[in-house]
């Protein structure tokens, strides 16, 4: 699925079974595997091993992968060939392919718990099996349920920086740009003009920390300049 805008409510179970299939595919496994919803009260062993994982990103997870018999073999085999590998390390890609299908985002580092502890009640959970027969398990929990963008009143990928409210940033407003050679530079005195690259009455760009997030007109509030936002700039030159 790898989506581009954030999850709503209605898209997170294909995108939760489209991570499943991706786990599935990746899984080390003699037999390859297919994934599906567990059926209602099938759970894995509560002593079975866990490799749990966080991510963080446009939808913010906790991801389970219990298959330490699907890969057992897997393991064996690296260890005869001198390579032990740890289950964590083993199920990396396959947790990394996943996350692919949530968007960007960082996983954390994978650790082993106990099935019954690290699968969580409402977490969306997956059998992986052949031919009928289950090898492991995912199970995928949503940190928090995302807001269909038109109940949120803004775009929902701003939803989870409110934790960042009080960062400050530098804003700027730019009028113009020009490209001089160091000897004009070094020639500028008092009263020289410069050319910028905007005709009279274009508006200004708003930067934050050097991004383009809106363009404006200047104005004159209490002797001193301002800016009056006439444009958001969306898409991959902004923020919004």
């Amino acid at each position: 699925m790898n989506p581009t805008l954030p999850l709503t409510a209605g898209s997170l179970t294909a995108a939760a079974l489209d991570a499943a299939a991706a786990v599935a595919r990746l899984l080390p496994s003699t037999a390859p595997l297919t994934a599906s919803p567990a059926p209602a009260g099938a759970r894995p062993g509560p002593d079975d091993v866990a490799v749990v994982a966080s991510f963080v990103g446009s939808v913010s997870a906790d991801l389970v992968i219990i298959a330490e018999e699907a890969v057992r073999e897997a393991l064996l085999a690296a260890a005869d060939a001198g390579a032990p590998v740890a289950l964590a390390d083993a199920l990396r890609p396959a947790l990394e392919a996943a996350c692919a299908e949530l968007g960007a985002g960082v996983l954390d580092a994978a650790s082993t718990a106990p099935a019954s502890q690290a699968v969580a009640s409402d977490a969306h959970l997956f059998a992986l099996a052949h031919e009928g027969v289950t090898h492991a398990w995912f199970a995928l929990r949503v940190r928090a349920e995302p807001v269909p963008a038109r109940e949120a009143g803004v775009p929902t990928q701003r939803a989870g920086l409110h934790v960042l409210y009080d960062v400050e940033m530098t804003l700027t407003a730019e009028l113009g740009r020009t490209r001089l050679p160091v000897r004009q530079v070094l020639e500028l005195t008092p009263g020289a003009v410069l050319e910028l690259d905007r005709t009279a009455g274009s508006p200004a760009d708003v930067m934050v920390n050097g991004r383009l997030i809106a363009r404006g007109e200047v104005v004159v509030v209490d002797e001193e300049y301002g800016i009056r936002i006439t444009q958001i700039v969306a898409g991959s030159d902004g923020l919004a």
